[in-house]
């Protein structure tokens, strides 16, 4: 059912660190050419930091933990590229189309798979006005034995109310090195973090002291801040302005937060891409650590 890149086999069969990562933001998240430049580089910190990156998609159908160069430039060029989450997967295996996967799908994939590390640049959540309006991702946290490492959720959602359904599905956020939730394009997103970890061998003892304690059902959320945010008032400016474009122009559901990303690009003139792009550079970095330290 799965089909593993050589890379990832050799890993596997030698007890090497593994890290899942998500294809959306090669496909959906980042603009060409830049997406698949950023995604050779991304695989690039993985190995270089210790740990085999494991690229997450699915092929004309076939479910792929780990690309190879020509499928990573598929991915990333192909218009014909869907967004599948977990609920997407049997279907688009059975039309043999190819689609890149969300957080949720990522995880679930990586976990059918063996991998216990995954980073992501943010999660999905509640949305903004819309109680009952949230990303699978949270489900999937809930239900997945995953440590995964992010820039907290995407400033365009509703953080509070992520927030507080993390701590109904007793799913623990770790701040590292900070004590701030993460708002994606900013450090902080105004609210705080109960429980704060300041090295990779802390993670390490908590993610290994859950069998015993039976709180390793769900996943651990790493939270990593980026280092140099958006301008605040810029940023605040044009969340405000797409988000009433969003309005006016009926975007609604998944369809929402490609088009904020992408409003974000544009009405920031690059500055949104230029942070995003180092989020999950340095998310992938922290979660290769967090794999090395686990093995």
């Amino acid at each position: 059912m799965i089909r593993f890149s050589d890379e990832v086999l050799e890993a596997q069969s030698a007890g090497r660190p593994i890290v899942a990562l998500e294809s959306t933001i090669i496909s959906h998240g980042l603009p060409r050419p830049r997406n698949f430049e950023v995604a050779v580089e991304v695989e690039a910190i993985v190995r270089e930091t210790g740990a085999t990156p494991a690229t997450i998609a699915l092929i004309d159908g076939a479910i792929h933990v780990g690309l190879e160069s020509s499928q990573l430039d598929r991915i990333a060029n192909d218009d014909n590229i869907v967004k599948a989450s977990t609920r997407d997967l049997a279907i688009i295996q059975a039309t043999k189309q190819s689609a890149a996967t969300t957080v949720a799908a990522t995880a679930h994939i990586a976990h059918l798979a063996g991998i216990s590390v995954f980073a992501t640049g943010g999660l999905g959540g509640v949305h903004r006005g819309h109680t009952y309006d949230e990303s699978a991702d949270l489900q999937a946290l809930a239900t997945l034995p995953i440590a995964i490492v992010c820039a907290g959720v995407k400033s365009i959602l509703d953080v509070a109310g992520t927030l507080e359904r993390l701590e109904t599905f007793a799913v623990p956020v770790l701040g590292y090195k900070t004590n701030k939730f993460p708002g994606f394009y900013l450090t902080d997103s105004g609210f705080e973090i109960e429980h704060r970890v300041d090295s990779v061998a802390e993670i390490a003892a908590i993610w290994k002291n859950r069998p015993a304690l039976k709180t390793n059902h769900c996943a651990i959320v790493v939270t990593n801040p980026v280092k140099n945010q958006m301008d605040l008032a810029l940023h605040n400016q044009i969340l405000n302005d797409g988000l009433a474009a969003a309005e006016k122009n009926h975007i609604t559901g998944k369809a929402v937060t490609p088009f904020l990303l992408e409003y974000f690009h544009t009405a920031s003139k690059g500055e949104s891409l230029r942070v995003n792009i180092d989020i999950i550079k340095s998310n992938s970095q922290l979660a290769a650590e967090i794999a090395i330290a686990l093995k």
